[in-house]
């Protein structure tokens, strides 16, 4: 029985696919059309899921769309009219879509798709839930959905238990912790819903100065974790902005415009929001374990995408071990729905044996043969040198060691956000100057952002203060102290972006200025001959450790394609691309101006 499930029409709209219960094939639509967190029907995405099973929409059971529209557009009109008038514009804006589209989300599907069975439609945070807690290992966990809003959920709580989801609890729109950390991101100059991982990365330059008044004028907080937001100080109910003048008055002046220098206010901002929201999640953890008594916890929504509040859990949360859904956000929702429908609506049984998920490293998406590889290769007439498999590991390693940068692209795709070895650049971990280098010279992004680490999973306590699996990058752990270098006292009086520049560890390339690290453990099992690159560079030069960064620039998703991934490639400055069996060396490569009619058809927006 196969059953599509889909997520559109917000943001990071996805297509995932399971046959009895197994996972087929799950995407984002944004790999494919090249527009990032693209929010349009995945149809590129359900092509692809359905081309992966070697089936046609006739062969679906069931397709399970990610949230309830009718109940979401009921807490729209609600809201507006609790507003009235203040959200005339942002009403005017946005109802026009919801009564000729959104509201008919059955029959635009069915159009769409050319399908005429049966849809489900669980709630927003059930997805999130089944997205969670049924690919996890566990046969019985505790559930915490944390996101910006679904219909009117924003936080939920409850229990996983063999092929059922409960959610027992729910904060509910307006108070939205999601929303909250989105403010913040709006207002030290991010783009809401796509750089909220900024403003976690920049906390540390910070100090938390603003928590108190955060905590004191913006949101009631209880021991619990339940809150409940301020609202005057928010724009976001019905208006175009996240916040408003009051907030403004509040933290000493205007949003920071766009692309403008970074300040010790934005960072002490940044401090401030991240340390509050670790604060709530923690919270929430512990009284979701007082609650159900379980010893495992799972978690979706967009804000278990905050790794160093998952860290945090971890180590001081009662649970014995949390798993996390790697595509946390929208994204995973389709996958959700689809085993929703499996699990909860047809009551298949569910095995689950408390040790491994059914995800398979969340490297689901497409792949492509040395056959499809070569014939783009030499029909775009792409100098390259073809290896035996045997012999990558080592001629990356030593790459690696001449602190070369390396496009990679193995294997299938990842689902979710986070690269994990199949789409990914990588470079030496130990090179003091790394950071500044793929960061401004590959990615073309903030010079502040950190780089996660890909380390062997029988040496992460090596390195890290860390003893278990984080092999979706959603934990940050701190750098073990054996491997850290003291800092003179000089050092030690830098604040702000001064700190980027010091050497913290043996590992400065991942090693963030507060000298922790978000970290990939990477088996031989699930990782293969990525795992075998770090191995060999293990057994030659002593570190069992990598940079693995997105392959992308900033502003694009992630690559899927080998178009994507030499385009890529040739449009910064990175030194090598490995792709399947094949080596490409920047310099021997043409100008990309010479093919300008394929270059056309592959563009990255």
């Amino acid at each position: 029985m196969y059953i599509l499930g889909i997520s559109a029409f917000y943001h990071d709209s996805a297509a995932a696919l399971i046959r009895d219960g197994d996972i087929v094939a799950a995407a984002q639509e944004e790999r494919f059309t090249r527009k990032k967190h693209d929010h349009s029907f995945p149809k590129n995405a359900i092509a692809y899921c359905l081309g992966e099973a070697g089936i046609t929409v006739k062969d679906l059971a069931y397709v399970a769309f990610y949230d309830k529209p009718f109940i979401k557009f009921e807490r729209l009109l609600e809201t507006y009219l609790a507003y009235a008038p203040a959200g005339i514009r942002s009403f005017i804006m946005a109802i026009p879509l919801w009564l000729k589209k959104k509201l008919w989300m059955k029959d635009l599907i069915k159009k769409e798709l050319g399908y005429s069975g049966t849809m489900i439609f669980p709630e927003h945070h059930e997805s999130h839930a089944a997205s969670a807690f049924f690919p996890s290992p566990f046969r019985e966990a505790a559930i915490l959905t944390m996101d910006g809003v679904g219909e009117w959920t924003t936080t939920s709580f409850g229990v996983g238990k063999d092929n059922t989801v409960t959610l027992t609890h729910e904060i509910r729109f307006p108070h939205s912790l999601g929303l909250l950390y989105s403010a913040f991101t709006y207002y030290t100059g991010f783009k809401v819903n796509s750089g909220e991982y900024k403003v976690m990365g920049l906390g540390p330059y910070g100090r938390p100065v603003y928590k108190d008044l955060i905590l004191d004028e913006l949101m009631d907080l209880k021991e619990d974790g339940s809150f409940k937001l301020d609202m005057k100080y928010f724009n976001y109910c019905a208006g175009l902005t996240m916040t408003n003048k009051r907030f403004d008055k509040l933290f000493g002046g205007p949003p920071r415009k766009p692309e403008s220098k970074l300040t010790q206010r934005d960072m002490d901002l940044a401090r401030s929001i991240q340390d509050v929201t670790e604060e709530v999640m923690l919270r929430m953890a512990r009284h979701v374990h007082t609650v159900t008594g379980k010893d495992y916890l799972v978690l979706a929504g967009g804000v278990a995408l905050n790794c160093v509040g998952n860290g945090r859990i971890l180590r001081e949360a009662p649970f014995k071990e949390i798993w996390i859904q790697p595509a946390a956000g929208d994204a995973g929702g389709a996958l959700g729905a689809a085993f929703f429908t499996w699990y909860q609506y047809l009551g298949n049984k569910r095995d689950a044996d408390n040790k491994n998920d059914v995800q398979r490293g969340s490297l689901i998406g497409p792949s492509y043969a040395d056959d499809t590889i070569r014939k783009f290769l030499e029909g775009k007439n792409i100098p390259y040198r073809q290896l035996e498999t045997g012999r990558i590991p080592e001629t990356v390693a030593d790459l690696i060691a001449n602190e070369k940068v390396i496009g990679w692209l193995q294997g299938r795709m990842e689902f979710g956000p986070r690269a994990l070895g199949a789409r990914s650049i990588i470079g030496d971990a130990r090179s003091p100057k790394m950071q500044e280098v793929m960061n401004l010279k590959i990615k073309f992004r903030e010079s502040f952002r950190p780089f996660a680490p890909s380390v062997l999973e029988e040496k992460v306590s090596d390195y890290f203060e860390m003893s278990g699996k984080s092999p979706y990058m959603l934990l940050v752990a701190p750098v073990a102290s054996s491997k850290r270098r003291a800092m003179t006292g000089d050092e030690e009086k830098l604040f702000g972006i001064m700190k980027l520049n010091v050497v913290r560890s043996a590992v400065p390339a991942i090693t963030h200025v507060d000298y922790s690290a978000r970290i990939q453990t990477v088996d031989k099992k699930t990782h293969g001959l990525y795992y075998d690159v770090i191995k060999k560079f293990d057994e030659k030069y002593g570190c069992p450790v990598i940079i693995n960064t997105s392959f992308n620039v900033r502003g694009e998703p992630i690559v899927c394609s080998p178009e994507h991934a030499y385009l890529c490639f040739m449009r910064t400055n990175m030194d090598y691309l490995v792709m399947g069996n094949f080596l490409l060396e920047k310099t021997a490569q043409k100008p990309l101006d010479k093919d300008i009619d394929w270059l056309r058809e592959y563009e990255l927006d």
